[in-house]
């Protein structure tokens, strides 16, 4: 076979092939053996048929169309290995010779991934906040703790946030009372936003015995309609709150003392900053890089990242209980706004980001090692339940594992961009990588202290790198078409 690449406009090639006619026959024959598995031939044992007995029943050209159709893809894709055309669409292909008789002749044309130039890539720079604790912080979680054990006491004074109120309320619309908007003895946080606005701005500053009357925006009701409220004020009391000491500590937390639950605590949050430190430095850089590239994504890779992460959402859904095909056609119906319209954003930034990496690895030469390889596939194949070899066999029998070596590449190139960004906080001041890193034993200290599990901020989550989620189905259905 002998294949030859023509560069076309519009990020398009030709990839013309030529298939000798001794080449070509040895697919006739694979085609009529696949033929004489599903034919009877009386005489023969299913599959045992020979290639001129089914010539002279069925006609020559039904073998030959049958090879046509069997080895045309194994052609053109041998075709774009050998000529490393990396082509993100299917190809329009036109038989130009060897249709009904003699050598096979084939043009393929396809668009291909672009190559762009990021101009400074190694000069970009993020801002993080640093990860120290603040002092305040820590004190805002102990006042958590401690809100559990609050009382309340009666105060006569204004009421402020915080301060729990006891109340006659009254909310009626067009003169008729409003169910759920009218209570009597109803105790009231002052600031929480429970009812409307308007009812926490009367309360801030009001005294027992104050009558309030205003009116206030209904929430589910047109704007030009308008609430009528009477508040009754009949009692301000204040949270007072559990002195934080050792004695506390050691009642509420697993520490015998405060100043080993504040250490806790401060551990915690510096181990939580730092992991929402390193997540932000890999999407800000990721998000800079994207920047550097002034050439529009390629659609066919927009769309294609758009419906993974549309799937992907789907499945997320399903497992809420939600049904997706509804959801989906909900967002369909207006495709510019909304969930769609984000998701094809962040697409094309991905995408961006896929060909922005893809450059750094050209520029900085990095490459994708036998060794890497091997990693990458006994990884897969401890987290599939499978043995490495099969694992192999199976991206082998694929054609993926072209697309495993460039997403290793781009890891990697990855990883390079994060080493090389420089990194300052929002004063502009240097913020040392040392800072950002995670000690072992800090990791230690959090496994041994539960006091934060359920109160911690969550980390961002950037997703940039999904190889973790590959299972066994992913193995036989991985597609390579863009990465």
């Amino acid at each position: 076979m002998k294949a030859t690449v023509e560069p076309l406009d519009g990020n398009k090639v030709k990839v013309s092939v030529e298939v000798d006619e001794t080449e070509f026959d040895r697919a006739i024959d694979a085609a009529f053996r696949k033929i004489a598995r599903e034919v009877r031939i009386p005489g023969f044992r299913p599959g045992k048929a020979p290639r001129k007995v089914l010539e002279g029943r069925l006609g020559a050209e039904v073998g030959r169309e049958q090879a046509l159709q069997d080895s045309l893809p194994e052609f053109y894709a041998q075709a774009l290995s050998e000529n490393d055309v990396d082509a993100i669409a299917s190809p329009e292909i036109d038989i130009t010779a060897g249709k009904d008789e003699g050598p096979l002749a084939f043009a393929a044309v396809v668009e291909v991934r672009p190559e762009v130039q990021v101009p400074g890539y190694n000069g970009l720079r993020v801002t993080l906040d640093r990860p120290e604790v603040p002092e305040d912080e820590v004190d805002g979680r102990i006042d958590r703790m401690r809100q559990v054990q609050a009382t309340l006491a009666e105060v006569d004074r204004p009421a402020i946030d915080g301060d729990v109120v006891t109340i006659d309320i009254a909310g009626t619309l067009d003169g008729e009372s409003q169910d759920g908007l009218s209570a009597e003895d109803y105790s009231y946080t002052v600031g929480s936003g429970v009812v409307t606005p308007e009812v926490d701005e009367q309360l801030r500053g009001a005294k027992t015995g104050d009558i309030l009357s205003f009116p206030a925006t209904h929430p589910d009701e047109d704007e030009t309609r308008q609430l009528e409220f009477r508040i009754l004020v009949k009692q301000v009391n204040e949270r007072v709150l559990p002195e934080a000491d050792d004695t506390w500590a050691g009642e509420n937390s697993e520490f015998d003392t405060i100043d080993a639950l504040r250490a806790s605590i401060r551990r915690q949050l510096g181990l939580l900053r730092k992991v929402q430190a390193q997540s932000q430095l890999r999407q800000k850089a990721t998000e800079a890089l994207a920047e550097l590239v002034s050439d529009d994504p390629p659609a066919t890779l927009v769309e294609h990242e758009t419906r993974h992460r549309l799937q992907d959402m789907a499945m997320r859904l399903s497992a809420q209980g939600i049904d997706p095909q509804a959801w989906l056609e909900a967002q369909a119906q207006n495709p510019g706004e909304g969930v769609v319209a984000e998701m094809r954003e962040a697409a094309a930034t991905a995408v961006k980001v896929d060909l922005g990496l893809r450059a750094v690895a050209d520029a900085e030469h990095i490459e994708c090692t036998d060794e890497d390889l091997e990693t990458e596939i006994a990884a897969v194949a401890e987290r599939v339940g499978q043995k490495p070899q099969r694992v192999r066999e199976q991206f082998e029998r694929g054609g993926q594992l072209p697309g495993v070596r460039s997403e290793i590449r781009t890891r990697k190139a990855l990883d390079w961009l994060i080493e090389q960004v420089e990194i300052v906080d929002p004063e502009g001041q240097p913020l040392e990588r040392g800072d950002l890193e995670i000690d072992p034993a800090e990791l230690d200290g959090a496994s041994a202290d539960s006091t934060l599990a359920a109160d911690a901020d969550e980390p961002t989550d950037v997703d940039l790198d999904q190889t973790d989620e590959t299972d066994e189905a992913e193995i036989d259905d991985m597609d390579t078409e863009a990465s």
